[in-house]
């Protein structure tokens, strides 16, 4: 039985055409390979620093997040203190290697430092991550939907990515930033308004929620530093700085976004930017999940009492069971741009690293008409549309929530890929042979214990060895202490230009 009434449908329909209709504005500014990847790369720090943290902010984010604050208390949250680590040194250490007027992605740097092949290796590995990133994007606001109207999952699935697959296709990064930019401003207003009504339901409103999260300890942070404890204080600051390294220095999705802007310092001056936004967005997002424990402490346990079956679906269930008509449409069209937002960004990245990085690259053909170039470039983008949308399917069955879900794949994939690119940049003797044995030596390890602590090669599933937030750090070491005792002491490879 819907939960939407026919004002819901209204709004929620309103948002989608809106977003698709920017991406039919956007598709007349896009005349070559530059305009349609990096928007000319003319433009300005405040609209690049916004697409970046929408890009990063999904559905995920505005469904997990809370939820897991609700079920696990706020520990986990502060992974947002180890931004202040990981922007400076993006920005003034990693960011000069990457801005050059002949990059397109973020691999081609990885090139010239090594060869052909670590370049191929970075951007399949690239692309195989955020592939199964998106699709948990994707599932995550068809979750919300399917709990609120009733519609089924695979429904909502086609829809969210057929409209976001079109207008992306359609507009490349000019869509992107612009609908972005519109996104992240419905998001972050949806969220807010959540907190203004539950607070006006909770006894004591703001001051009641305090007293009660923190009389149960929900605030609460273990000061260890031992990695197999779930979250802690070394988990936050040492490893959630490389967490976060691993989207904002090695990821298509960011890098391409820095190589839009105008200049380098311009580029510099959205990661200030963006900083700064990422910190009142988070605590409103992490702290949703305080105020919706409080409001149920209060109301009854909906995921106790059976009404939802996952965590991630509390945000959802109080959207429709506590809000007046028209309101849950604005809130789930909320949910949406966060996804919608995530999707494009990642189509548009994965389509430029496989035109630019295997495509021209390997065929050795950069030359042509720039329309049949940018109408390939689209074609490239529909087909990773669908592939997205089919892998969606599968998330479901992932083990954990989303947030442990996501941040493992993230860890698996993109610490070694992080640890690649240390090497390139901040050693001059490893060779192409060590970057290449240390990046797999990283993902093995990795994959092993992974697949040890989830059971698989045990007949009983052992006690947890280091937990999700580590991966990205773990990965990371291994492969440049490997890639180091592995590149002798022949020198570094020699760099090669295009």
């Amino acid at each position: 039985m819907s939960h939407f009434s026919w004002l819901d449908y209204t709004i929620f329909g309103g948002y989608l055409a809106a977003s698709v209709g920017v991406g039919l504005l956007s598709a007349r500014g896009s005349k070559s390979l530059g305009d349609y990847f990096l928007a000319g790369r003319g433009m300005n720090s405040i609209l690049v620093a916004m697409s970046i943290l929408a890009a990063l902010f999904s559905g995920i984010s505005y469904l997990a997040g809370p939820a897991d604050v609700y079920k696990n208390g706020f520990a986990f949250a502060y992974i947002v203190l180890a931004f202040f680590i990981a922007t400076p040194f993006t920005t003034l250490w990693m960011l000069p290697k990457f801005y050059q007027s002949r990059y397109f992605t973020a691999y081609q740097f990885l090139e010239e430092r090594f060869s052909l092949s670590t370049r191929l290796l970075a951007s399949g590995l690239f692309i195989f991550r955020v592939a199964l990133w998106l699709a948990a994007a994707t599932y995550a606001p068809a979750l919300a939907l399917e709990k609120v109207t009733g519609l089924p999952l695979w429904l909502t699935i086609l829809a969210s990515g057929t409209l976001t697959t079109l207008y992306t296709a359609l507009g490349g990064m000019r869509a992107v930033i612009w609908t972005d930019v519109m996104q992240l401003i419905v998001l972050f207003g949806g969220q807010f308004m959540i907190v203004i009504v539950a607070l006006g339901k909770i006894p004591g409103g703001l001051g009641g929620m305090w007293d009660t999260v923190v009389a149960d300890g929900r605030m609460n942070l273990s000061l260890s530093f031992n990695p197999a404890e779930r979250v802690n204080l070394g988990a936050i600051l040492i490893a959630g700085a490389f967490l976060h390294l691993v989207q904002m220095a090695t990821d298509q999705v960011s890098v391409q976004r820095y190589l839009s802007a105008g200049s380098l310092k311009e580029s510099q001056r959205s990661l200030w930017i963006k900083l700064w936004f990422v910190l009142p967005v988070l605590v409103l997002f992490y702290g949703t999940g305080l105020v919706l424990y409080a409001f149920y402490k209060t109301h009854g346990d909906p995921l106790a009492a059976g009404l939802i079956q996952k965590e991630d679906q509390i945000l959802p269930y109080f959207v429709v069971t506590q809000l007046p008509a028209g309101l849950p449409g604005l809130l789930i069209a909320a949910i949406y741009a966060a996804s919608m937002s995530t999707i494009s960004a990642g189509l548009n990245s994965l389509a430029s690293a496989t035109v630019i990085d295997f495509q021209q690259r390997l065929s050795g053909v950069a030359d042509g008409a720039a329309s049949t170039k940018v109408s390939n470039a689209r074609w490239i983008t529909v087909g990773y549309g669908v592939l997205v949308m089919a892998l969606a399917f599968a998330v479901s069955a992932m083990p954990g929530n989303l947030v442990e879900s996501v941040n493992t794949v993230i860890g698996l994939v993109g610490g070694p890929l992080l640890g690649l690119f240390f090497l390139g940049m901040f050693t001059k003797r490893v060779t192409t042979r060590g970057a290449l044995t240390g990046c797999f030596s990283g993902f093995a390890v990795l994959l092993s214990v992974f697949l040890y602590q989830s059971g698989w090669l045990t007949a009983a599933k052992p006690p947890q060895m280091i937990s999700f937030v580590w991966f990205s750090l773990l990965g990371c070491l291994v492969t440049m202490v490997v890639g180091l005792l592995t590149s002798g002491r022949s020198g570094s490879s020699s760099a090669r230009h295009q």
